[in-house]
């Protein structure tokens, strides 16, 4: 088990590391395993950029972010410049079901509101929104519709976890509901509750994930 010194050392170092990431303007501060980062950043993808790092650090229990972005004159735009271009990343994705997915942006949030038929379109949605110039931050409300039964959720998830982390499947618990998938058990680190609830969110229908999956040795 890592001291909170060790932990602090090892995500600052990671951040250093990140190319996408300008760990100069980033405070890192750590209680019982938990990190919290603090500080301005340039652009929201430099502040997603750091959460990553942070996930991908052992012994990192829990995650606070208190980064503000801050953006650099050059990287101003009005909320219509933003919800055109924004608009057109998202029509030009071939992995995005067309004309469902609507763009809301104000003083720089930007909101995605919709439907689609995968979680994965979720984040692929994101994908094409957060990295773009004047972005200051971003809720994604779009909606999965579920399309197949619980009882065939749960098992491709479960299977899927004994594929991708074998250990850790042994100690994880899939409920379904309506599309909602609620994880219970325990792992070993931030890393591996991340990578169950990715495993998870991949399986069709899933709506949502509630990850009640505990951090132990």
């Amino acid at each position: 088990m890592k001291t909170d010194l060790q932990l602090k050392a090892d995500v600052t170092a990671e951040l250093a590391w990140d190319p996408a990431v300008n760990s100069a303007g980033i405070g890192v501060l750590v209680h019982d395993g938990v990190v919290t980062l603090t500080g301005h950043l340039d652009t929201f993808a430099e502040k997603v950029a750091a959460e990553r790092a942070v996930r991908r650090v052992a012994g990192v229990r829990g995650l606070a972010i208190e980064l503000d972005v801050k953006l650099v004159a050059a990287h101003h735009r009005s909320d219509s410049e933003i919800a055109s271009v924004a608009a057109s990343a998202l029509r030009w994705s071939a992995l995005l079901p067309p004309d469902r997915i609507r763009v809301e942006v104000e003083k720089g949030w930007v909101t995605l509101t919709g439907d689609v038929d995968w979680a994965y379109q979720c984040r692929t949605a994101e994908k094409c929104v957060r990295g773009l110039v004047g972005v200051r931050g971003l809720s994604n409300n779009i909606a999965v519709k579920p399309t197949v039964s619980t009882r065939d959720v749960a098992a491709e998830i479960s299977a899927a976890l004994e594929r991708q982390a074998e250990r850790e499947a042994r100690h994880i618990q899939v409920d379904v509901e309506d599309g909602v998938v609620t994880l219970h058990g325990k792992v070993h680190s931030l890393a591996e509750r991340e990578a169950a609830a990715g495993a998870a969110f991949a399986a069709r229908g899933v709506t949502r994930i509630v990850n009640r999956l505990e951090i132990g040795a």
